[in-house]
């Protein structure tokens, strides 16, 4: 079980949500996980929840800073050792319509979702490639593959993620490193939940038929849970994973991509 002991992972946006469900994940399969994120007090309650499981420890860090990233990386390589698996899980998605998408809006999402993921890309990279071992996931979204209405910054920024997996993942082919990307459909965390309440406000529909809404794209009927695309980043971390490079795996219940 313990495929990746002695490996450590660094998961942005660690503290709840999907990352969270990846560092369990991690963890479980042996790995030390550094949990870097904004908010010390989620990384500290994520780190109390996930002591019991193995080496866990938190790093404050700005993703959408290049700076900050920096210094982020460096002080969890000193802590912790190189970093052998980065998931890049940080992100925000706030949605409006073409013309009501100020610069501001749009600005966000290209920080936070892409150059966030290529912040930390950069910065890891060298360090795998010196190891001749390593793995980057980058957490996108079915929105990478296919568009929604409503949502032209965010389609545009994890579109961005999904492209640039492909070419790291051409660079770095025969060198004992892969990067791969997940692409989960509508799945129930806080960002659903708070889309939902969007919703709701918006068009007076009720919580339940605003849910019913967004799990109407996924062919099961149902929002995606966190654990089951930890599963399926986790799974691309693997040793024996090493022929998955350059793939957008979608987990997404059949949803057409």
């Amino acid at each position: 079980m313990e495929q990746l002991k002695g490996k450590h992972a660094l998961v942005t946006g660690g503290g709840r949500g999907i990352g969270l469900a990846i560092a369990r994940e991690l963890l479980r399969h042996g790995a030390s996980v550094t949990l870097a994120g904004r908010s010390e007090a989620a990384l500290d309650a994520a780190v109390a929840e996930l002591s019991p499981l193995g080496a866990v420890r938190s790093q404050r860090m700005d993703v959408a800073e290049s700076a900050s990233v920096q210094h982020g990386i460096a002080a969890a390589a000193a802590a912790a050792g190189r970093i052998d698996i980065l998931v890049n899980n940080a992100g925000q998605a706030e949605s409006a319509a073409i013309g009501k998408t100020d610069d501001a809006l749009w600005a966000r999402m290209l920080a936070v979702n892409l150059s966030g993921v290529f912040y930390c890309s950069r910065a890891v990279l060298p360090g795998m490639l010196e190891a001749g071992w390593g793995r980057i996931v980058n957490v996108a979204s079915t929105a990478g593959l296919i568009g929604y209405a409503y949502t032209a910054a965010y389609c545009a920024s994890k579109h961005g993620v999904v492209g640039l997996t492909r070419a790291m993942a051409l660079e770095v082919a025969a060198k004992g490193v892969t990067v791969n990307a997940v692409c989960p459909g509508f799945t129930e965390t806080d960002l659903s939940r708070e889309a939902i309440a969007n919703i709701s406000a918006r068009t007076g529909r009720s919580e339940a038929e605003a849910k019913a809404a967004l799990a109407a794209f996924n062919p099961q009927k149902r929002l995606v849970q966190p654990e089951e695309v930890a599963h399926a980043a986790v799974w691309l971390c693997l040793p024996a994973s090493a022929a998955m490079n350059g793939q957008a795996v979608a987990v997404a219940g059949g949803e057409v991509t």
